[in-house]
């Protein structure tokens, strides 16, 4: 309940001057209170799912809390569920566990894939579950012109989606074609003025000055994209909601911690942006980022805020992040307040359950893997230069650099070298069968032999490979297209370890539980052929033309900061 309407005020005010029972009762608990700053003695009554107030009213249920301290449900601002390699039923029940309440999610993974019948699929996949799950509409479908997605969701698509789900859709997702903005694009700007009146999420890494002067004035209002304090302060300067990053492959919350003061945290939220299902199995969801947070100097009520209070005022997600009267009852008992350790979760009033959140009855997509016959020769480099520019990794960053490197040469072509830590990449193709693939090098993934493929390669997902020798690369790029989508580890001209993401090449159907574990084998198998941690995660944001400086496309070597396809060889 958001708001009371004329047939139920009656009843509310009665009970919240109790005149009647409540449902329950929360004993003796210590209230972290998100909207008054402070922490102090409250007993809580909860009646159909919402707070009704403090006080020592009569309850059908009385729980003694025994000190526990109370805290709102948390509200996850920016992740793209995909990201995780479960369905968003299996999502729900993992962070709700954690004491996740609400997400926000940008569902483009699968629109660049699907297209509107992606976003559809997500909406109804995310029905009805305890955790409130609410969506922006993609902006960026495709991300750029310099690769192949798997369709176009255009400004006339963002105004009837934003019509069609009025109270699902909050508005328009990260506008990642920041160039588009600056420049004017025409769609571009039909898009943004699309959602005029609704949130409208930026995406503008390492942007700055007067070009991020007028990418704020078309009215992208947050950004999660910033690496440093210096990037930090002068989007906060500028009026920006700052998202601070805790992933499973982007660690920015250290960093940007320093940032935060008493007088801008309400202006500051946590997000995750992506978070695979082993981290939300074992680590947490934005528990795990609010326990980070405190161990890194931050005042646990403010870290707690930016996780509930801040995130529902910026979405305009009314009567939720807080524990008051008429507020939506989705709270946590914590044993701790410091290592936020979890005792109970409650999801509008009812005490967590697993039983509750059964994945809705509906057909998952078909096959969305359409990829060309392929050979050794599909993945070959001729010599055409001295000098080669190389992707290299940067260690728990999106970004990569741009290396120039004298390659091995053998037989005319260009080979990986492992000595240099130098792999060969590939990105192949996937929506339509066109055959196209790009070809480059990459450095710092760690690969000593055998070779890594999977359609996760953000954000048009096509085929992504990366190897030491070609036989071994074609093996696995025909593997994952076997499958329908997915990852795999290949060594010496076998399949080492397949993990099927049959919905959209993107989630499992199964379990999270046997996501995660099949997962976890193939990140061992990698270890095993000397990849670095969590290399899938690493491989999928290689083919990722909007994050700086060079990346993959299946169209060739994009210069991200140039915005422009640009030669593998030096001039």
């Amino acid at each position: 309940m958001n708001e009371l309407n004329a047939g139920t005020i009656d009843h509310y005010i009665d009970l919240a001057r109790g005149r009647g029972q409540a449902d329950l009762l929360l004993r003796n608990v210590r209230l972290v209170n998100v909207l008054s700053g402070e922490i102090h003695p409250a007993d809580v009554a909860i009646a159909d799912g919402v707070f009704l107030g403090f006080g020592n009213y009569a309850a059908r249920e009385v729980l003694e809390c025994e000190g526990r301290y109370l805290v709102p449900g948390l509200i996850e601002g920016h992740i793209h569920i995909e990201s995780s390699q479960i369905l968003p039923s299996e999502f729900a029940r993992l962070v709700a566990s954690r004491g996740t309440a609400a997400v926000v999610a940008d569902p483009h993974e699968i629109a660049n894939v699907m297209g509107l019948a992606g976003v559809e699929f997500m909406l109804a996949a995310s029905a009805g579950l305890p955790v409130s799950f609410y969506f922006m509409v993609p902006s960026c479908v495709p991300a750029t012109n310099m690769e192949t997605a798997g369709a176009v969701i255009d400004a006339a698509a963002v105004t009837a989606l934003l019509k069609k789900h009025p109270d699902r859709l909050l508005g328009l997702a990260e506008v990642m074609n920041f160039p588009g903005v600056i420049n004017r694009d025409p769609e571009t700007m039909a898009k943004i003025a699309a959602a005029k009146g609704k949130n409208i999420d930026g995406h503008a890494p390492q942007l700055s000055g007067l070009d991020l002067n007028s990418y704020i004035m078309v009215g992208p209002g947050s950004d999660h994209e910033a690496t440093t304090l210096e990037e930090a302060r002068e989007k906060l300067r500028l009026g920006m909601h700052l998202m601070l990053r805790e992933g499973s492959r982007e660690h920015n919350l250290d960093d940007l911690l320093p940032v935060i003061n008493r007088y801008n945290s309400a202006n500051c939220s946590l997000v995750s942006d992506d978070r695979h299902v082993i981290d939300l199995l074992h680590k947490g969801h934005l528990d795990y980022s609010i326990r980070k947070a405190i161990a890194g100097g931050l005042a646990p009520l403010t870290a707690i805020q930016m996780a509930t209070i801040n995130p529902a005022r910026y979405f305009g997600l009314k009567r939720r992040g807080a524990v008051a009267p008429g507020y939506r009852a989705d709270c946590i008992l914590l044993n701790d307040l410091e290592s936020f350790t979890i005792a109970q979760v409650f999801l509008a009033g009812r005490l967590f359950s697993e039983k509750d959140f059964a994945a809705p009855s509906q057909p998952l997509p078909g096959n969305t893997v359409s990829v060309a016959k392929l050979s050794e020769e599909s993945f070959a480099i001729p010599v055409a230069g001295a000098k080669v520019k190389v992707i290299g990794i940067v260690p728990g960053q999106l970004v990569t650099r741009e290396i120039i490197v004298v390659p091995k040469i053998s037989k005319g072509f260009v080979v990986a070298d492992p000595d240099r830590d130098l792999a060969k990449l590939a990105v192949i193709e996937r929506h339509y069968g066109s055959g196209r693939i790009g070809l480059g090098l990459v450095q710092g993934l760690g690969l000593g032999r055998g070779a890594l493929a999977g359609t996760v390669a953000h954000d048009s997902h096509n085929l992504i490979v990366a190897g030491i020798n070609d036989a071994d690369m074609l093996l696995a790029a025909r593997s994952v297209k076997e499958m329908g989508g997915g990852l795999v580890v290949v060594a010496d001209g076998r399949i080492w370890g397949r993990l099927p993401l049959p919905v959209a090449g993107l989630m499992s159907a199964e379990k999270a539980e046997t996501t995660a574990s099949a997962l976890k084998l193939l990140q061992d198998q990698a270890a095993l052929l000397g990849a670095a941690n969590d290399p899938f995660m690493t491989l999928s944001f290689l083919a990722l033309p909007v994050i700086p400086s060079l990346k993959l496309s299946d169209q060739g070597l994009v210069d991200v900061d140039k915005f422009s396809l640009t030669d593998l060889w030096l001039d």
